[in-house]
């Protein structure tokens, strides 16, 4: 239930909202460049699709940031029909590639900054989806707390690859890897279908 909350407020929430978004944004720029060179060395797939969820996170964070310096309705719309579509981007790429790469037999090797790095993202995020979660339930912007989602699932494919990769790192079960992505499936596809309804609903 948003909360009764006076122009002041109003403000200070916002700047809060914004300010998690820049720090999302800055997270997942530095992380995608890690991530790609750690995929690069180590040929997994699985860093390789978490490289692209960290670009589909700055996709979502941008259209946030958008939609949270506007008011106008259609904006808002726009923006949960974008965000939808981003979580089906990902949802299909993971089906997609760890298919693929299970069907190729691709061999990862082992990635130690790949491991840390997704150990740090998994924390990170979810400490910044429970601030978006509440910052946008207390500012009543749907917007926001759909993008608190997205950055919610960020932290699910982060420990799924994470668990993907250490098992191939610790037992050298290849296969690990690409099966690992597959439980970022479900919530994708689940988490687009709920933006789109509610952006058909509310507007």
């Amino acid at each position: 239930m948003q909360m009764q909350i006076n122009s002041a407020q109003s403000r200070h929430l916002l700047k809060r909202g914004l300010l998690l978004e820049y720090t999302t944004l800055a997270w997942n720029v530095v992380g995608t460049v890690v991530i790609v060179a750690a995929a690069i060395e180590a040929r997994s797939v699985a860093l390789a699709g978490f490289g692209l969820d960290s670009l589909i996170e700055i996709f979502a964070s941008m259209i946030v940031v958008w939609q949270l310096k506007g008011t106008h309705g259609r904006r808002e719309r726009t923006a949960l029909r974008c965000i939808a579509g981003a979580f089906v981007a990902l949802a299909v790429y993971v089906l997609v590639q760890s298919a693929y790469t299970l069907v190729t037999g691709v061999r990862p090797a082992p990635s130690v900054s790949g491991i840390v790095w997704l150990a740090l993202t998994v924390a990170a995020m979810l400490l910044l989806a429970g601030g978006k979660h509440v910052t946008g339930q207390q500012l009543g912007s749907p917007v926001l707390m759909t993008e608190a989602r997205v950055t919610l699932v960020d932290a699910y494919l982060a420990a799924a690859v994470l668990v993907g990769v250490g098992l191939n790192s610790a037992l050298s079960w290849w296969w690990a890897d690409p099966l690992s992505g597959l439980v970022i499936v479900y919530y994708g596809f689940r988490e687009a279908r709920a933006a789109w309804q509610h952006a058909s609903q509310r507007f």
